[in-house]
């Protein structure tokens, strides 16, 4: 892939808030079919509904502290409940089917961010930090790793992918899906995994780091966090992939290099895709719901 320019990518327009007056925004997801966009507010525990022709709804709460979101295959909605360390489908008639509770016994951290691939094979990442106030509720751990999980599609069954994570957060296909990025809040990196063709992980490398700053745990517990840390993360539809942090949402290429910054004058947590042509980056920020004008779609 040649060497690729921001101004290829972003379309250089100012940044709009079209929506204000949050806590702490997150799990963004484009509803393509109502023109609308869903995300959280994680402390106040809302499920909030944004389109242009209605403006900003409630649509619900409580949430369990609802924090990523996507959609699988048949178009339901998937959400990382993480005061209740589950991930949860909601189905066309009402119901919610819980897809994963616990592993070998044990409660789940707090699922935090999810990926759906295109066999249906569900992955997500499982930090501690639902554990924690404001972004949680503080209770102890059950399990002594944070890690990726794969819920097959053909079973149900749940599969613990990788173990060496200290807060595994943000995660993304490539276009091709035969690499998934994950981030790692605590070590402000970007990691890159081949995936195999039965959707396990086989080779392991760093992409990026550092990006931004480490957040220990500790720090997040009592809410110290620093400016510009890495937790959503995306990739275009050329394969780019971009990830907060300082300044903004970073933009690396394929190799790991270093392309520029989505800059935004406010910290923002998660980010998507959306809008009627495609062309519409959503930044949940830390207050506001920001919209950035773009050359490039997301990743299908």
């Amino acid at each position: 892939m040649p060497d690729v320019d921001l101004a290829d990518l972003v379309a250089g327009t100012a940044p709009e808030a079209v929506a204000s007056g949050f806590a702490y925004t997150e799990g963004p997801v484009w509803l393509a079919e109502a023109s609308a966009l869903l995300f959280h507010d994680i402390p106040s525990d809302r499920r909030l509904r944004w389109s242009e022709r209605d403006g900003l709804q409630t649509v619900a709460q409580p949430t369990r502290k609802g924090n990523g979101m996507t959609l699988d295959r048949e178009g339901r909605l998937l959400v990382c409940e993480s005061a209740a360390h589950r991930v949860v489908r909601h189905e066309p008639d009402g119901r919610v089917t819980v897809l994963a509770e616990r592993y070998e016994g044990r409660e789940l951290n707090s699922p935090n961010d999810i990926v759906v691939r295109s066999d249906g094979d569900v992955y997500f990442t499982d930090p501690a930090y639902g554990r924690i106030p404001v972004y949680g509720v503080e209770r102890p751990r059950e399990l002594d790793v944070q890690g990726l999980f794969r819920i097959r599609a053909r079973d149900g069954a749940l599969e613990l992918l990788c173990d060496d994570f200290a807060q595994p957060n943000g995660l993304c296909f490539s276009p091709d899906e035969r690499r998934l990025y994950v981030n790692d809040t605590e070590r402000a990196e970007v990691r890159a995994f081949d995936v195999a063709e039965d959707g396990t992980l086989r080779g392991d490398a760093i992409l990026h780091a550092p990006v931004g700053p480490a957040l220990a745990f500790e720090d997040a517990r009592r809410n110290l966090l620093p400016r510009g840390f890495v937790d959503g993360m995306k990739c275009d539809a050329l394969g780019n992939v971009y990830v907060t942090g300082p300044g903004g949402i970073w933009v690396l290429d394929p190799d790991g290099r270093h392309v520029g910054i989505v800059e935004l004058s406010e910290d923002v947590a998660n980010f998507t895709w959306g809008g009627d042509d495609g062309l519409s980056l959503f930044c949940c920020c830390r207050s506001a719901l920001v919209r950035v004008a773009m050359r490039v779609r997301g990743a299908a």
